[in-house]
């Protein structure tokens, strides 16, 4: 199994070595445009490189002093992956030969990996002259019968079809190897199916059926077993692989059938009749694609690129721990490159490769540094983190109203609304909150965060000076946490006069109803830090929608005397903070 990549002017990464697991089952993640698919891309092509000259070439071509030449192809025949054009593989699209190329081989990728304890190396070189590439290998310490890693690259829509021939092991793996993984789907089932029938008959032998642990054991740990049962339990279908015999039969004809799953087995749908699994959905499709190449005994690195692209949540982490199940019995090597929260979210840190812009690939080490990852993904990434780094300034809140209402209040106090706070909405609390703070900072490094949120439920006790949230002790230096003294921030709002010129009713309609509906009468000391203890603890959300008024109307119908104390305090708090 492959244990380090490194790339030479290779898309996104013009010099860099990408550390690997050599088995298991681990993710690939970060932002968007940050190389997840540039380190699948390059095994990928890397694997199209060992296919093409093994079948030209031979596997001498591999060994050290074969001086092999190269291998030329063009536009049409480069198949792993897609790209515009063929100068798309190179960093910044420059192919040309540079200061320091020790021939024109200027694009290269290498692979290490171990055999017996000693590790082994195999690079190609890649060169482009007048639209037609040539590739070579580069650098080699293979021995003559080593075994070199086989790769299968399965992008979201692998190139499955209805009509799929049976193609001898060597063509198959030039197709996988050419990144069409899924035209041999179909013979990677029906070569299953048939070491199963033979596992089967070998031991039904001088019996009238299969012993009971025997069973046990095939269903436990046969590819073919796993894999039905899988769809049994998860989609409540099973595979039916119609017999095939190469004489007379053109395509491998593959069936679903639909049924209520019980045991080993589907009881059928009454008057169901079966139809190609080309007509099932692609969420299926790109499930069994998976699975299928996950159990295939052919293949020791399979690669997933966003294999959760057309499946439901609640299917991303299942096929996370079905592909765990399978990896530990195989010893297959799995990266998946995902965005998927769900599946990074459930995943332990040590299983996940995190790629950066800014830095080199690196497998994280705590949860901290996963908050800090999930928090970023998403297409706002990028930019939000880029203010952040310039500002180092961020504020926490619930929601984008908070922020609203606090520009509100400031432009009554006459204070400029300090810029260089980056607004970020978190439904979190303070304790998951400091771990973002925490991964931030490996970023940033005088990063001060203001992270505010409502007190609800918890005692009023918790609010100390300054709206200092006590529940949360012993903060690190710039996590600055503050609580809401009230209930929560619309509970500021609850100011007759400013009410009634927000909505049609009048004060005395709102003064009636704050009496009669919730018990509490607003006077004087609704601005006070210590108002009356109603004031503190009322629902200040369901108030506002009973009158049907917008919140965001309620404080420029206020003079800046009349605003609470919590809301000039938090504002000046913010303007401090921002110097």
């Amino acid at each position: 199994m492959i244990e380090e990549i490194v790339l030479k002017r290779f898309k996104r990464f013009r010099d860099q070595a990408v550390p690997l697991v050599p088995d298991g089952v681990y993710l690939v993640a970060g932002a968007n445009n940050s190389g997840k698919s540039t380190i699948l891309h390059s095994l990928a092509v890397w694997e199209f490189c060992r296919t093409i000259i093994e079948a030209e070439k031979g596997f001498e071509a591999f060994l050290p002093g074969s001086n092999v030449q190269g291998l030329g192809l063009g536009d049409d025949e480069f198949s792993p992956i897609l790209v515009p054009s063929l100068n798309h593989l190179w960093t910044n699209l420059k192919s040309q030969k540079e200061a320091g190329d020790v021939d024109g081989y200027t694009l290269r990728i290498r692979c290490k990996w171990q055999v017996e304890g000693r590790v082994k190396e195999l690079e190609f070189g890649l060169s482009l002259a007048n639209d037609r590439m040539f590739v070579k290998s580069t650098f080699s310490n293979l021995e003559d019968g080593d075994k070199v890693p086989r790769v299968a690259y399965l992008p979201p829509f692998a190139g499955i079809t209805d009509k799929e021939s049976r193609l001898p092991l060597a063509i198959r793996r030039r197709r996988i190897g050419e990144g069409v993984a899924g035209s041999v789907l179909r013979n990677v089932l029906l070569d299953l199916q048939r070491l199963n029938h033979k596992k089967r008959e070998k031991l039904r032998e001088g019996r009238g059926k299969i012993k009971d642990s025997d069973l046990r054991d095939l269903r436990q740990s046969d590819p073919w077993e796993v894999l039905q049962q899988t769809l049994r339990e998860i989609f409540g279908v099973e595979l039916s692989i119609h017999p095939f015999r190469e004489e007379y039969h053109s395509y491998i004809k593959v069936e679903v059938i639909k049924g209520s799953h019980a045991g080993h087995r589907i009881n059928r749908f009454p008057r169901y009749k079966p139809r190609d699994l080309m007509v099932e959905g692609s969420g299926f499709l790109q499930w069994l694609s998976v699975y299928a190449l996950a159990t295939d005994p052919n293949i020791s690195t399979l690669l997933l690129d966003e294999p959760d692209a057309h499946l439901h949540s609640s299917l991303q982490t299942l096929l996370l721990e079905k592909l765990e199940e399978v990896s530990s019995v195989t010893k297959k090597q799995v990266l998946v490159a995902t965005h998927s929260s769900e599946i990074l979210r459930s995943s332990p840190p040590e299983k996940i490769l995190e790629v950066r812009q800014s830095a080199p690939p690196r497998f994280l080490k705590n949860e901290t540094q996963k908050v800090g990852l999930l928090a970023g993904l998403g297409s706002e990434y990028s930019p939000r983190m880029d203010k952040v780094k310039k500002n180092k300034r961020l504020l926490l809140v619930e929601g984008e109203f908070d922020c609203r209402i606090l520009k509100q209040v400031a432009d009554k106090m006459g204070v400029e609304w300090p810029d260089r706070w980056v607004e970020w909405v978190s439904a979190t609390g303070h304790k998951e909150r400091r771990q973002l703070f925490k991964a931030l900072k490996e970023e940033v490094e005088d990063l001060k965060v203001v992270s505010l949120r409502d007190r609800d439920d918890e005692p009023l006790e918790t609010v100390g000076e300054g709206l200092n949230d006590k529940a949360h002790t012993n903060p690190p230096p710039g996590f600055n946490c503050r609580k809401w003294r009230r209930r929560h921030i619309e509970c500021y709002l609850l100011w007759p006069p400013a009410m009634a010129a927000a909505s049609r009713f009048s004060v005395e309609q709102i003064n009636e109803s704050l009496r009669d509906k919730y018990g509490i009468a607003v006077g004087e000391g609704f601005k006070d830090i210590a108002p009356p203890q109603a004031l503190l603890d009322v629902r200040g959300k369901e108030i506002l929608k009973s009158f049907n008024i917008d919140p965001h109307k309620v404080i420029p119908n206020m003079d800046e005397e009349e605003m609470p104390q919590d809301l000039k305090d938090i504002v000046n708090q913010l303007v401090r903070l921002a110097e």
